[in-house]
């Protein structure tokens, strides 16, 4: 019966695979589907996962009331419109729009973009017309889109407004797009820091994908920066009784526009954090292969409880009469039914899917479909986490080697993280980058100090001793491997001792450190002593 599992198994090595997401397709199609397809997981959980799903770029999920700048986050971050865009204080965006990069640009309606076999869309299908007419994809010739893609969605409504019914389960797209993201960024506008009931469950169907969470908190500029403390403390406080976990994800603070700033008081602020999201979102293919094998194994997992609920519900149906009311039965006592896989399989309560809605897909079903446990299916999954995740595990490290080399988002807004040429790049000027392109040595400026400090310490024949100038330098307090590097570049002969020009560039350096500036691995020109500059 099993035989062409057992023939899938000898005729598929992974040593074959040319990539991760290679093997991916192969062992979910071979090992898990088989599973699935069993104990009628794709009408509970998740749709089939087809190619699509595993060759897609890493996506975006910008989730946010209206009014948040979720819209305008997409355009300063290509730095340009796109089809279909329209930004307002009122809700203007009703749709869901999906912003991936194409040569030729213009709009895809929902209907269309949900039978193109070439994208992951598909399974949308399921939420009918009413969402599909609601749906769109705009192709854009970015080169930001090139490495990643961005879903917009709908203003999450507030006050009366959410009373209105959209006509289709917004929650439940919100779940498919969160289950198939890369990063789901939730916006907070620095003044509606309100979550309303709509959001409240929204941001509950995110859950189960805590990792891939951002908090972004924009238009920060609006507010001055004692009231931004007290804004931030506020979010936070917020978002601690609806996220209900003991870490609050990272949130980052700033404006995300290109419009003057009204409270510039934050400006360095804005920077740093704006400069750490673009990190993480320039990330995000690097990582995308790690995050589709986290997410099968989670799948897998999730597939095994099920598997064991539905053939369990199998046992328990008698064969002749009394069917619907045991049905119910079942039903009404499924947290038990729960209690007894955990204790007999050993399966952490966590695996297990919501109770609340197994209930509700489960009247829907007819029992009698249901098959018994075969543990044959069981045992292709449990070797499958065991032996083949574990050498695709192994050629990660392989495939981020050869991305590490640059980031794979360029363009766009991203171009300013990378900016190392104009005085406006970040930390340009500052630190070990001060005064370069300058015509003097930077340090000289500061020499007057350096040089009364370097004669109180009697140097001999134009030089101090390593111990005086370690007695010296100890003094900043700074940690000895951080002075051990400080003196590894300020020695610039080698000879253990140090001269006036070495030991104010050894000052020079500590300065730059107690000002919270990372040092450089090589010294730049503009701070070698002109004297040594031929060494």
């Amino acid at each position: 019966m099993f035989s062409w599992i057992n023939k899938n198994e000898t005729k598929s090595t992974l040593n074959q695979f040319d990539s991760v997401l290679e093997g991916l397709k192969s062992i979910y199609k071979e090992k898990l589907w088989p599973l699935e397809n069993a104990y009628h997981f794709h009408d509970f959980h998740s749709p089939p996962l087809d190619d699509p799903d595993f060759d897609a770029k890493p996506m975006i999920l910008l989730v946010g009331q209206y009014s948040t700048g979720k819209t305008t986050f997409i355009k300063y971050l290509l730095e340009r419109d796109f089809p279909g865009i329209r930004i307002g204080p009122e809700p203007t965006t009703d749709r869901f729009i999906a912003v991936m990069h194409g040569d030729k640009e213009g709009v895809i309606p929902g209907n269309a973009l949900v039978v193109d076999p070439k994208k992951q869309f598909r399974p949308l299908s399921k939420f009918g017309n009413s969402f599909l007419n609601r749906l769109q994809c705009s192709m854009v010739d970015s080169p930001v889109l090139r490495g990643i893609s961005i879903v917009d969605t709908p203003g999450i409504l507030s006050g009366e407004k959410q009373r209105v019914d959209r006509g289709y389960d917004f929650t439940g797209v919100l779940e498919w797009f969160a289950e198939r993201v890369d990063r789901i960024i939730l916006l907070f506008d620095a003044h509606k820091l309100d979550i309303s009931d709509e959001f409240r469950r929204s941001i509950e169907a995110l859950r189960g994908h805590d990792d891939k969470i951002r908090i972004v908190l924009n238009k920060a500029d609006m507010v001055d920066h004692q009231q931004l403390m007290r804004v931030y403390g506020a979010l936070m406080w917020s978002l601690g009784k609806v996220l209900q976990t003991p870490e609050v994800a990272r949130v980052y603070i700033g404006s995300f526009w290109d419009q003057p700033l009204r409270y510039d008081v934050n400006r360095r602020l804005f920077e740093d954090e704006e400069q750490d999201l673009f990190r993480d979102l320039q990330s995000l293919p690097r990582n995308a292969a790690l995050r589709k094998l986290n997410d099968l194994i989670k799948r897998a997992r999730l597939a095994k409880v099920h598997a064991y609920i539905i053939s369990s519900l199998k046992k328990d149906m008698p064969s002749m009469f009394g069917k619907d009311g045991k049905k119910k039965e079942l039903i009404k006592n499924l947290s038990a039914i729960y209690e007894s896989i955990e204790r007999e399989h050993h399966i952490s309560a966590g695996d297990f899917p919501d109770i609340k809605k197994m209930q509700e897909s489960l009247q829907s079903q007819d029992f009698t479909k249901f098959q018994l446990l075969k543990p044959r299916y069981l045992e292709v999954v449990d070797k499958m986490l065991a032996e083949d995740i574990a050498k695709l595990m192994a050629l990660i490290p392989l495939e981020e080697n050869q991305n590490v080399a640059e980031p794979m988002v360029k363009g766009g807004a991203f171009q300013g993280v990378q900016d190392t040429v104009s005085p406006f790049g970040y930390k340009r000027g500052e630190g070990v980058d001060a005064g370069k392109g300058e015509p003097e040595w930077i340090v000289a400026k500061d020499r007057h100090k350096y040089d009364s400090l370097f004669q109180s310490l009697n140097p001999i024949d134009g030089k101090i001793t390593g111990t005086s100038a370690k007695a010296e330098m100890v003094k900043s307090k700074l940690p000895n491997s951080v002075l051990g590097k400080i003196w590894k570049l300020s020695d610039i002969d080698h000879d253990g001792s140090l001269d006036g020009d070495e030991f104010a560039l050894a000052m020079y350096l500590i300065e730059i450190k107690l000002n919270d500036h990372d040092l450089p691995s090589v010294l730049p020109d503009h701070l070698i002593p002109p004297s040594k500059r031929d060494l």
